[in-house]
């Protein structure tokens, strides 16, 4: 008798213990892009693979090239329309600056406004608003956001995947630089849904560097990861120990790179060949930029090196080079400093320096962080590919190629996040470097009497103050029950999933009524907003706890002026002498004058004046009160 096989329809009759699953990390970069996947998603390709036991291969183009430069190119003839994504769109971006969009990653979760007003150097593009304030470039295809032109990279990523893999994918990684917010991580997942992908994860750059070096070498300890790529910047600072990895602070500028290099170099260039920079055509600026790189990046092998532009030789040296980009470079490293205290490790307490990014080739950018590490960097796995090789490693796991696999990412928010409270104070609820996926709850109450609806306005940043912080979205929470002021109970939860996005809901405990909000953004932080969000918290820490006590008296000096204000209403005139009347009214008109100057301990001395001249008044009232609640009732009843 011949046994049969059954299966449900659709279904493999190969068991399901042996199923691999097709699964890709990808890095998506400011200046490059590449995919990788591990020997566990059924890789077919052949080849070295990277890390130190060759568990994983970054795939490669038909040319056999590996990295995909980041620049889409939009052409559009007379009767068809092409686009052309990589190296071949790179060399036409001189001939064709306008139509060929470069570091879209820098764009990605900006609103026009941040890009018109931000502190970087200017693209060459044609801009346009959407209706929803979404950035836009003007291109021979029409508007494209920087969603759009990511799905582009990321779709010609994802093919090498299903080449290599032998079908569709069943799920990719995604890196992302850690100091991306919400914003900018909504739209990365927005571009791989565009481009028909299933999102695992969004993974930070670092964190994806550390699992790469963290499993190939086995080792433990306190890692720094100082990331410099093509437009971003991450320094983290992580704990690896038995499989889990925790990161235990990170910091960064999601607007400083290579491509600020390239630019600095530019303004060299220019001033040796007596040019305008800022007179300069989107081609001759484009034209300039390659140059710039080229010198960058010959400086990498040799002491000098030389290049031609419109029959000028320039020549830079390694000295000269230094003098160039070394200001960019000190303020990468105040951001190390600030990620030190941050996570109050000392510089002698690291195992290891890992270097990733592409600009970490620059021998400065080594030298100088290796002196302020007091320790030689890792560079054992390529600095261009070590995020992608993290990044597969982790997809293969997420996506149930590895069931018994103990490795757990510990990743942390960067910027806290919290809500307005009266007197524009912001109240935070989850504080940055804080481990995600995270949730949390604070219960907060009304301010009047009667209040029946509450706004939530929900804030990043690390300030006091509403006004110096960042908002990321409002909501109300209406149908809360007529009580006094303080009376209702509304618990506010924040809870951040493992890629870093946010929701927030509100309820109100007694009747259960409820109302939430799911963080998206329609634009992400300025460039100089990010830059100094963290550093401004330092700057004015003891200006802002000055600030915050004050708004404190302020606020606590409404409530007492709105609690006497309507007792006095209430039975004022039955209760106190025409003199006592006037005396508390005045007492008023004094607190609401001193509410308005600059000094909370004046306001808390009158506060203190007035608790202490109205107890008899409260005593009275409390009197009435008691006697209106027995009247009509015996003795018995009142006891019952």
């Amino acid at each position: 008798m011949a046994l049969l096989q059954i299966s449900e329809p659709g279904q493999s009759p190969e068991p399901h213990a042996n199923e691999k699953k097709r699964a890709v990390g990808i890095d998506l970069g400011t200046s490059n892009s590449l995919v990788a996947t591990a020997h566990g998603s059924l890789l077919n390709a052949g080849g070295a693979g990277e890390g130190s036991d060759g568990r994983v291969e970054v795939l490669s183009d038909e040319l056999g090239n590996q990295l995909l430069p980041s620049v889409v190119r939009y052409i559009s003839h007379a009767d068809s329309r092409s686009t052309v994504v990589g190296q071949q769109a790179k060399i036409a971006a001189a001939e064709d600056a306008l139509n060929t969009i470069f570091s879209v990653k820098r764009l990605m979760g900006k609103h026009v406004d941040d890009v018109n007003n931000a502190n970087q150097h200017a693209f060459p593009y044609e801009f346009f608003q959407r209706p929803d304030g979404v950035v836009a470039i003007n291109t021979a295809h029409g508007p494209k956001t920087p969603v759009e032109v990511s799905a582009e990279i990321l779709s010609v990523l994802a093919e090498r995947g299903r080449h290599a893999l032998g079908g569709e994918l069943d799920g990719v990684v995604i890196t992302v630089p850690a100091y991306f917010d919400d914003a900018q991580r909504q739209a990365t997942k927005d571009a791989a849904r565009l481009a028909g992908l299933h999102v695992l994860r969004l993974l930070n750059e670092p964190t994806a560097a550390a699992v790469a070096y963290g499993l190939d070498k086995q080792d433990a300890g306190v890692i720094a990861v100082y990331d410099l790529g093509g437009g971003t910047f991450d320094m983290s600072l992580l704990r690896l120990s038995k499989g889990v990895f925790e990161v235990l602070a990170t910091g960064g500028n999601s607007s400083l790179g290579g491509d600020d290099f390239d630019h600095a170099i530019m303004e060299w260039v220019c001033t040796e060949l007596s040019l305008d920079s800022q007179a300069l055509t989107p081609t001759e600026e484009r034209q300039l930029l390659i140059v710039a790189c080229d010198l960058k990046e010959g400086l990498t092998e040799n002491i000098s090196h030389t290049c031609v532009y419109q029959q000028h030789s320039i020549c830079l040296d390694r000295d000269q080079l230094a003098n160039i980009i070394d200001p960019l470079i000190q303020t990468t490293i105040r951001s190390c400093k600030r990620v030190l205290r941050d996570a109050k490790i000392e510089k002698n307490e690291i195992n290891h320096l890992v270097m990733v990014g592409g600009s970490t080739r620059n021998l400065r950018v080594r030298e100088r962080i290796g002196e302020f590490f007091e320790r030689p960097p890792l560079v054992d796995i390529d600095p261009d590919k070590v995020v992608a090789v993290g990044a597969a490693i982790q997809a293969d796991i997420l996506v149930g190629n590895k069931p018994d696999s103990d490795l757990l990412l510990l990743d942390v928010l960067p910027l806290s996040l919290g809500l307005e409270t009266m007197g524009g104070l912001v109240e935070k609820v989850i504080n940055r470097n804080t481990t995600i996926p995270v949730v949390k709850a604070q219960e907060f109450t009304t301010f009047k009497d009667g209040q029946t609806a509450m706004s939530i306005h929900v804030l990043q940043g690390e300030r006091e103050l509403v006004d110096d912080c960042r908002s990321l979205a409002r909501f109300e929470l209406r149908g809360i029950p007529p009580m006094v002021a303080g009376a209702a109970h509304i618990r506010v939860t924040f809870q951040v999933d493992a890629d870093g996005l946010l929701g927030v809901s509100a309820m109100e405990k007694s009747t259960g009524i409820e109302s939430s909000i799911v963080v998206k953004p329609s634009y992400g932080l300025d460039d100089e907003s990010i830059a100094q969000m963290i550093t401004s918290s330092f700057e004015y820490a003891q200006t802002d706890i000055a600030a915050r006590a004050l708004r404190e008296q302020q606020v606590e000096a409404s409530r007492v002026i709105e609690s006497l204000s309507s007792a006095l209403a209430d039975n004022g005139r039955a209760l106190l002498t025409d003199e006592e009347y006037q005396y508390l009214s005045g007492l008023i008109v004094e607190l609401e004058a001193l509410a308005q100057q600059s000094s909370g301990d004046d306001i808390k001395s009158m506060i203190d004046r007035i608790g202490k001249e109205s107890e008899g008044f409260a005593a009275r009232r409390m009197d009435v009160s008691i006697k209106q609640a027995l009247s009509g009732k015996t003795l018995d009843d009142a006891m019952s």
